[in-house]
């Protein structure tokens, strides 16, 4: 059976129910496969710099500024692995690290020196700096809250500093270092935190991109002059920016939607952009010829879960609607064919 975009719009509308089931067939889990991204660390480096930070501290026996500061100067890393003694996100630390400061941490700075030590985790600090002082916070903050360890709170209520090495503050950490967490701990916290948490949050920008990444690719192949948007940008004519208009915003002949959707809700309310779209495209044409072609490329299982909700796509898009897996084919069955140079 052929795609949607291959057939007459006149015989999707009859046969919409298996035109459907054939999308459904192309729509696969994207969420399993995650970018490494600029920052990512592989382990052996992580490992060195949570060695390295044991032996300063003596088994975490001494946990303070002067063990732990002129190492993290030295290898930057250590910072990393002590926001993850802490279960913190960057900007979280900072807000923390500022309570006790009469200067706060931006959490951009805090952000962006994450950042910057994951890309380059062995290249020594500079000690006088901005940033110097700001690290400087932050470790502070840091040893403060492992020789605390975790305060009271109410039994309704879970603190996040509760987990298996900080609860004790010293003793927790020293036994979690020295005598190993027992597995189950280990998976009841993966539990509350998901495994690869943090680094797929480093990376949502790039996992989202994914489909817009392939149309741009499809496009640019084929040499033809488009618009792409950025996020929250508003566009004359449109009160909600497609994510690529052809050949450009002043006159748009082709409007692109590229949608990433693992969960039903969402991918919902994404059809829903589609349809309004699609609305637009229609007004005052009396004729009933859009003033531009509306195509949605899309991705994730999230789209192959109501069947009433992909009726309603492959309508407001008349049968143009594209996956990951026959993106290829974009330019071959649309409008787009009238605008490629090569």
């Amino acid at each position: 059976m052929p795609f949607p975009f291959e057939a007459e719009f006149a015989d999707v509308q009859a046969n919409i129910d298996s035109y459907v089931e054939r999308i459904f067939e192309c729509l696969e889990t994207e969420f399993l496969v995650m970018p490494r991204g600029d920052g990512f660390i592989e382990y052996a480096v992580f490992d060195a710099g949570y060695e390295a930070l044991k032996s300063a501290t003596r088994s975490f026996s001494d946990l303070t500024l002067e063990a732990i500061l002129p190492l993290v100067f030295e290898r930057p890393i250590t910072l990393v692995v002590l926001r993850c003694v802490l279960g913190l996100t960057p900007p979280e630390w900072a807000s923390i690290a500022s309570q006790h400061s009469t200067e706060s941490i931006p959490q951009r700075a805090a952000r962006s020196l994450d950042r910057d030590i994951r890309i380059s985790p062995d290249q020594p600090l500079a000690q006088q700096s901005v940033t110097a002082d700001r690290v400087r916070k932050l470790v502070e903050a840091a040893c403060r809250i492992l020789g605390d360890g975790a305060p009271a709170v109410s039994p309704t209520n879970l603190h996040r500093f509760d987990k298996a090495d900080t609860k004790a503050g010293k003793v927790s950490l020293q036994a979690a270092a020295r005598l190993g967490i027992p597995y189950s701990m280990l998976l009841y916290e993966r539990l509350l935190g998901r495994p690869f948490a943090s680094h797929r949050d480093s990376v949502s920008e790039l996992v989202g991109n994914t489909v817009e990444n392939a149309i741009e690719a499809v496009l640019s192949r084929a040499d033809i002059s488009f618009r792409k948007t950025s996020r929250a940008e508003r566009l004359p004519g449109f009160d909600q920016a497609p994510d690529f208009v052809v050949p450009s915003e002043h006159n748009p002949k082709v409007v692109i939607e590229a949608k990433l959707s693992e969960d039903d809700g969402t991918a919902r309310d994404k059809i829903t952009r589609v349809q309004h779209l699609a609305a637009l495209s229609q007004q005052g044409r009396p004729e009933g010829r859009p003033r531009y072609e509306v195509i949605a490329c899309i991705a994730g299982r999230g789209f192959g879960v109501r069947r009433e909700d992909m009726k309603k796509l492959l309508i407001a898009t008349q049968g143009k609607v594209f996956t990951l897996q026959n993106v290829q084919d974009l330019i071959e069955h649309t409008e787009l064919s009238q605008f490629r140079s090569r």
